[in-house]
C-alpha cells in the first residue's frame, strides 16, 4: 500500500468549502487581534486624561502589553506543536476577550496593566497559531493570496476599531473599546466545533480517521480513509531535539537569525505606529476625529500592501517583494517626516502601512515556509516572540521622543531606520536551506526569471 503524503494532497487541492471554513474562522481571529491591538492606541488620549499619566508612562503600558504578547508568543505559541495549534488558538481567544474586557472596568492604571498583560500573553500566542493553520490548509496554487487575504482581517479590526473612535468616542468612554472584546469568548465555542486541527499534529498521534476527514473534505472526495498510510517525508530525522535547536540546524542559522532582525524591526514599525499615530497626528493639530481617520488610512495602506504583496509573492518570490516595500517604506517615513501637505500625509501614512505591516504579513509565510512541517510552528512562534523585542521598544522610544520639544510630526523619522534593518537583514536569509517546497518555489521563480 502506498504512503500518502496529507501535505501533498491538500497543497494540490482546490479551494473549496472546506478551505473557506478555514480562512473565514481564522479571518476572524486575525480581526479581533486587530482590533484589540488597534483599541489601545485610539483611547490612549483620553486615557492618559482619565488616569493622568505622561507620554513616558503611556508608552510603557504600551510597552508592557508587548512584553505579554512576547511571553505569549514564546510560551503558547511554542505549545502549538505540542498540544495542537486549534487548542491553543481557542485558548488565546478566551484569554484575549476576558481580559480585555476586563481592562475597560480598570480604575487605574495599575489595575489597567496587570489585565491589558494577561491579554497580551493571548494576543502573541493568536498569530502564529492562525498564520500556520492558514499555510498549512491552503492550496498551494493561491497560498500566497489566501494567506494575504487573510491578514486582511488585522486591518479590518483595525478599521473597526477606528469607526468606533469616530461615531462614538467623543461621545463615550474609551472603555467602550475594550467592552466589545467579550465577543471572542461568546465565538470560541462555535470555533472548537467547527475548525479542525493541524494535520500535522493527527500525523504524530496516528488519528488515521480524522487525518482521512480532513483529506476528504479538503479535496471534496471519499476516497481517504483509516485504512490509509499517512506520512510527511523528510521528517523523521528531526524527530528528537529541542524546536529551538532545530531551527538553527542543517545551514538554518544565519537565516533563522536574520529572520529575528528583520522582524524585531517590523514589529517595532508596527507597534510604535499602533500606539502612537493617533496621538501624534493630535499633537500636530489635528481633532479627534481626523486622527481616527489617519489611522483608518494607516488600515487600509496595511491591508493593499497585504493583497498587493501576496499577488507579487507568486510573480517574483517572497525576498523580491519584501525588499521592494521596505525600501519604499523607508523613503515614506523620511517623507512623512518633512511635508506639511494634509493630502500628502494621507497617502504617505498609506504607504506606510502597506509597507510596515505588508512586510510582516509577507515575513510571516516566508518563515512558515522556510522550516519542515513539525517545527513550523515552533520557527515562526520564536521569530515572532524575538519580534516582540521591538514591539516592546517601539511605544517606548515615541513616547520618549513625545517628551522632548521636537515637533510630533518629526517621530516619523524614527521609522525608516528599522525599515533599513530589515531591508539589510533579508538580504542574508540563504533561501537554498530551506524546506523542499521552499526551494522548488525558489527555483520556479529564477528559471521564469532566466527565460
Amino acid at each position: 500500500m502506498a504512503t500518502i503524503n496529507p501535505e501533498t494532497v491538500i497543497a494540490n487541492s482546490k479551494f473549496n468549502k472546506f478551505h473557506l471554513l478555514v480562512f473565514i474562522w481564522c479571518f476572524i481571529a486575525i480581526a479581533s487581534d486587530g482590533f484589540d491591538i488597534a483599541v489601545y492606541g485610539l483611547g490612549l488620549p483620553q486615557m492618559m486624561s482619565d488616569f493622568e499619566i505622561t507620554p513616558a508612562t503611556a508608552g510603557a503600558i504600551g510597552s508592557y502589553a508587548m512584553m505579554g504578547m512576547m511571553i505569549g508568543t514564546f510560551v503558547l505559541g511554542t505549545m502549538t506543536d505540542v498540544i495542537g495549534r486549534k487548542r491553543v488558538l481557542a485558548i488565546c481567544l478566551v484569554i484575549i476577550g476576558l481580559f480585555n474586557f476586563l481592562a475597560g472596568f480598570a480604575p487605574n492604571e495599575k489595575v489597567f496593566v496587570i489585565f491589558r498583560f494577561i491579554a497580551s500573553i493571548g494576543m502573541g500566542g493568536l498569530m502564529p497559531a492562525v498564520i500556520s493553520l492558514m499555510a498549512e490548509y491552503s492550496p498551494r496554487k493561491n497560498r500566497a493570496m489566501i494567506v494575504a487575504l487573510m491578514y486582511c482581517g488585522y486591518s479590518i479590526g483595525t478599521i473597526g476599531a477606528s469607526l468606533l473612535g469616530i461615531y462614538f468616542l467623543e461621545y463615550l468612554s474609551w472603555r467602550l473599546f475594550f467592552w466589545v472584546s467579550i465577543f471572542t469568548v461568546v465565538i470560541t465555542p462555535f470555533f472548537l466545533k467547527q475548525f479542525p486541527e493541524s494535520i500535522s499534529f493527527h500525523l504524530a498521534r496516528g488519528n488515521k480517521e480524522k487525518i482521512a476527514d480532513i483529506l476528504n473534505r479538503a479535496t471534496g472526495t471519499d476516497k481517504y480513509s483509516a485504512a490509509d498510510e499517512y506520512a510527511i517525508p523528510n521528517t523523521a530525522s528531526v524527530e528528537k531535539g529541542l524546536p529551538f535547536k532545530k531551527i538553527f540546524s542543517e545551514r538554518k542559522a544565519l537565516s533563522t537569525i536574520m529572520f529575528w532582525i528583520a522582524v524585531i524591526s517590523c514589529l517595532m514599525m508596527i507597534s510604535g505606529l499602533g500606539t502612537w499615530l493617533p496621538n501624534i497626528m493630535q499633537e500636530s493639530g489635528y481633532g479627534v476625529s481626523s486622527a481616527m481617520i489617519f489611522t483608518m488610512t494607516l488600515a487600509v495602506g496595511q491591508m493593499s500592501g497585504s493583497l498587493a504583496g501576496g499577488y507579487m509573492v507568486d510573480k517574483i518570490g517572497h525576498r523580491n517583494v519584501l525588499l521592494t516595500l521596505l525600501g519604499t517604506g523607508a523613503a515614506a517615513f523620511v517623507l512623512l517626516s518633512l511635508t506639511g501637505s494634509t493630502v500628502l500625509l494621507y497617502v504617505l501614512i498609506a504607504v506606510a502601512g502597506a509597507c510596515t505591516a505588508g512586510s510582516q504579513n509577507l515575513i510571516n509565510p516566508y518563515i512558515t515556509m522556510f522550516y519542515p512541517s513539525d517545527i513550523r510552528g515552533s520557527g515562526l512562534s520564536i521569530a515572532v516572540g524575538m519580534g516582540r523585542i521591538g514591539s516592546i521598544t517601539g511605544p517606548l522610544l515615541i513616547g520618549w521622543v513625545l517628551m522632548t520639544n521636537m515637533p510630533a510630526q518629526l517621530s516619523f523619522l524614527g521609522f525608516a531606520l528599522p525599515c533599513i534593518t530589515a531591508f539589510c537583514a533579508l538580504l542574508f536569509v540563504q533561501e537554498q536551506y530551506g524546506t523542499e517546497v521552499q526551494k522548488g518555489r525558489f527555483r520556479k521563480v529564477k528559471e521564469a526569471a532566466a527565460v
